[in-house]
């Protein structure tokens, strides 16, 4: 136990106290929206008396909103800061979260569906790029996959709370959600500084115009290329967390209440095996480590298409989150890397922006599977956009160029 203790207090040492404050923050505001987000659409759908399908439209008001905001997001991170994005995210899902409690119609919900999806990548850009101001390079990947851990705790806490309460209340859980929220952003407006460095002469140059500097990121062509492969693998595990839940039921009878115990297990893998594998994929080059990540990613997806009972759709579950694992907080360390710092921003919203058109794409690309062969059709498919993403990668991974060649640098 002491051993434990000291190994503790050397990892809390190792960070600065900006980045536990931030962390306490996203363990408490994800508490709060995972009490309310799981039955999110179940709550709009009794509402409105319409079926999920027709509810489900508003997820694309949510997509679109997040797509938008990953660009704008990157741009306003470089030329105002990262404190004001990721203050008026957090407020914004507060807000949002208020309005839905009182929305009556379909039309009633778009705005706060819109907020919130839009939060959701601002808040991110922003937090990534501060970490990565104020971390050094070689402590990056365990920082990110630290904040990964605090945040999925929240995630593992929430529902079972929410749960209890959306049984009385939704209205309750609603403001339980905007009270944690609103809580979180003071939190980011009164204690945490501005890691911004506004005085060099690039970043006065960067920052001309407000969507000024993507043309840098534009010209990165091998950065590109390594955004245009994470975007087609991430299509495969978004189409699981999309389609498995409706599949394990329509096709083999298994429940929803047996369902959520696949993302729970999920967030606990998050919790409790991040770091160690994080440590696992630090002990190799990180382009290698992504891909490796997406390997996996792709094996688990492509798994469900044998199982056909509960314990083997959780055994998938589990091998595809042990590529997020892999891939997920190393990813984001080599992108943080790679990006300039007068740019690191722009770069992390291109990044971000990844993750927001393979969630807008995901589902066409299983429904259309599904319908068009059979239901199988969907895991096998996502095991070949997975595995021509894992191609792609290792291909890159193997040239020289901007993309690699600036994580080689920053390595000595």
């Amino acid at each position: 136990m002491a051993n434990l203790l000291s190994k503790m207090r050397l990892l809390y040492h190792e960070y600065p106290r900006q980045f536990w404050l931030v962390a306490f923050g996203i363990l408490f505001s994800s508490a709060g929206s995972s009490m309310i987000w799981p039955f999110q659409l179940i709550y709009i759908s009794k509402k409105l008396a319409l079926p999920i399908s027709s509810v489900a439209t508003l997820i694309s008001f949510s997509s679109i909103a997040g797509l938008a905001a990953s660009l704008v997001a990157g741009a306003i991170a470089d030329r105002f800061g990262r404190k004001v994005i990721m203050f008026s995210a957090q407020a914004a899902n507060g807000i949002a979260y208020i309005l839905m409690s009182q929305a009556h119609s379909y039309m009633g919900f778009v705005l706060p569906m819109t907020l919130l999806g839009a939060a959701m990548p601002i808040y991110s850009v922003g937090s990534d790029a501060m970490m990565a101001d104020m971390i050094p390079s070689e402590k990056r990947t365990g920082a990110y996959a630290i904040l990964r851990m605090i945040n999925n705790a929240g995630i593992a806490v929430g529902p079972a709370i929410g749960g209890l309460i959306v049984a009385s209340s939704y209205t309750v859980a609603f403001y339980m959600a905007s009270a944690a929220m609103f809580l979180f952003s003071l939190l980011l407006l009164i204690g945490v500084r501005e890691t911004l460095q506004k005085t060099s002469h690039a970043f006065n140059q960067a920052t001309k115009t407000l969507l000024g500097g993507y043309e840098r990121v534009i010209q990165d062509r091998g950065y590109l290329a390594f955004v245009g492969a994470i975007t087609i693998g991430m299509i495969a595990p978004l189409m699981m967390w999309t389609l498995l839940a409706v599949y394990m039921n329509r096709y083999f009878n298994i429940p929803e209440y047996l369902y959520s115990w696949l993302p729970i297990t999920n967030a606990l893998m998050c919790v409790f095996a991040q770091y160690p594998v994080t440590i696992f994929a630090s002990r190799m080059p990180a382009k290698y480590a992504i891909t490796l990540g997406m390997l996996v990613y792709a094996l688990g997806v492509g798994s469900v298409g044998l199982m056909s009972g509960f314990w083997g759709f959780w055994l998938s579950m589990g091998i595809m989150t042990v590529g997020e694992l892999i891939l997920v907080p190393t990813g984001t360390k080599y992108v943080a890397d790679l990006a300039p710092e007068d740019l690191r921003g722009r770069y992390m919203s291109i990044y971000w922006l990844t993750w927001g058109v393979a969630r807008s794409i995901a589902p066409v690309v299983g429904g259309y599977l599904h319908d068009s062969l059979n239901p199988q059709a969907i895991w096998w498919g996502g095991l070949g956009i997975g595995l021509a993403s894992t191609l792609a990668l290792f291909i890159l991974s193997r040239r020289s160029g901007s993309m690699t060649q600036a994580i080689e640098d920053g390595a000595q």
